[in-house]
């Protein structure tokens, strides 16, 4: 899916809204997770500025890491110049944006930077986070996040714009998938592009904003390029909207990151499930999901009339493999017993298994199953997720959905 770019092309001098607008009902809120280069921030919010309409965030939320934090109170927040009460980055940006109402607006609040927490084996306390590496660090954000977009995607009266631009490629992609669970029709996920050189951090100084002070910017190789010539692109990624489908979850008490995702997996699945038709014949080698005949081999026919009569009958599944193992073959002997010798068509004369018919064996045959649903195509394939799992071994369908013949 192609993303929908808004390009900001700065005229001479840099371009302002034409005014700004009146602050409207709905609280605009930026989230944006960055790294060691704040400046996405700034990008971000002069693109938004200049879009038709303008779009003014009220508040600026940025969830990064210690280093993080402290690169954007650097960078932003600390004036560069000294004498009495010299602006910061951060206000110079406010006045390019809000003009002779920038010390009363009290639009683009940067909040204090949020710094990712996970807890601490060892103290049993949350500690800050100084970078993301480990699976536990990556959990520990997604949890983080998914925390941080409750706050404002429980607000009726917000509107989220969520920023992936900065930070590490993890953070971005937690962002996208907390925004796919939590996120609502009219929030924004979007991503910034500035042309070259002014997306190189060796720039000195650096670039903030096309109508930053510092105009005059030198290139690692010397070159003069002005701040004003800057071009930032604005990407709105489409992103998809599950809040929907559990919304009884998010009104009680608030899960992990990974229990949410389980729970919207299972929503899918029983949306699925009502969808998929399996049908069978006890004296063909065949079956047909959703209409999509597969054949298979005496040992794949053996498992999938044996899973799909138990499910047929609301039969508790099998504890265990070893379990199943031996039931099945039970249940392979009792097919060969009932072909029809004057049917050449029947293939239960061929249904007993391996004389040492093992779990290991039963995983292998399942494999293979999954193999051969995956190469027949989509329709075949949608039977995937309701064939037996780690921890289940039944086929996980509907009894109406299932035919034998």
């Amino acid at each position: 899916m192609k993303s929908s770019k808004r390009k900001t092309t700065p005229a001479e001098p840099s371009p302002r809204p034409a005014s700004p607008p009146e602050p409207p009902t709905t609280q605009t809120i930026l989230l944006a997770v960055t790294g060691m280069s704040p400046a996405v921030i700034t990008e971000t919010v002069w693109a938004l500025a200049h879009e038709t309409p303008p779009v003014i965030p009220d508040r600026v939320v940025v969830v990064t890491t210690i280093s993080g934090r402290q690169a954007l109170e650097r960078e932003l927040l600390t004036p560069a110049e000294t004498g009495a009460n010299p602006p910061n980055l951060w206000q110079q940006l406010r006045l390019a944006l809000l003009r002779d109402g920038a010390v009363t607006d009290e639009r683009l609040i940067l909040e204090t930077a949020k710094v990712v927490t996970a807890p601490n084996p060892h103290t049993g306390r949350a500690d800050w986070l100084e970078d993301l590496r480990t699976p536990a660090q990556n959990e520990a954000t997604a949890n983080f996040l998914l925390d941080e977009l409750r706050r404002w995607t429980e607000t009726p009266d917000t509107r989220l714009i969520c920023s992936i631009a900065g930070g590490r490629k993890t953070m971005g992609a937690l962002l996208c998938a907390c925004l796919s669970l939590l996120g609502r029709e009219t929030d924004r996920l979007t991503h910034v592009l500035v042309n070259e050189p002014f997306d190189d951090p060796r720039l000195n100084p650096k670039f903030y904003f096309p109508g930053q002070p510092q105009l005059e910017l030198k290139t690692p190789g010397g070159k003069t390029v002005l701040a004003s010539q800057a071009s930032i692109e604005l990407a709105d990624i489409p992103f998809v909207a599950l809040r929907n489908l559990f919304e009884r979850d998010l009104v009680r008490k608030p899960v992990s990151f990974t229990e949410l995702v389980r729970r919207c997996q299972h929503r899918v699945e029983d949306i699925a499930r009502q969808n998929v038709r399996l049908e069978l014949r006890y004296n063909r080698r065949e079956m047909a999901v959703n209409g999509k005949r597969v054949m298979l081999s005496p040992a794949q026919a053996v498992l999938m009339l044996f899973l799909a009569e138990n499910a047929k009958k609301k039969l508790p599944p099998p504890a265990k493999y070893v379990t199943a193992a031996k039931e099945i073959a039970a249940f392979a002997k009792r097919l060969h017993n009932q072909c029809q010798p004057d049917d050449f068509n029947d293939w239960r004369d061929q249904a007993a298994l391996p004389v040492k018919f093992e779990d290991q064996d039963l995983r292998k045959l399942l494999n293979e199953l999954r193999t051969k649903l995956r190469k027949a195509g989509p329709q075949a394939a949608a039977l995937l997720p309701f064939l037996p799992q780690k921890g289940r071994f039944s086929l996980d369908l509907n009894p109406d959905a299932i035919t034998l013949l």
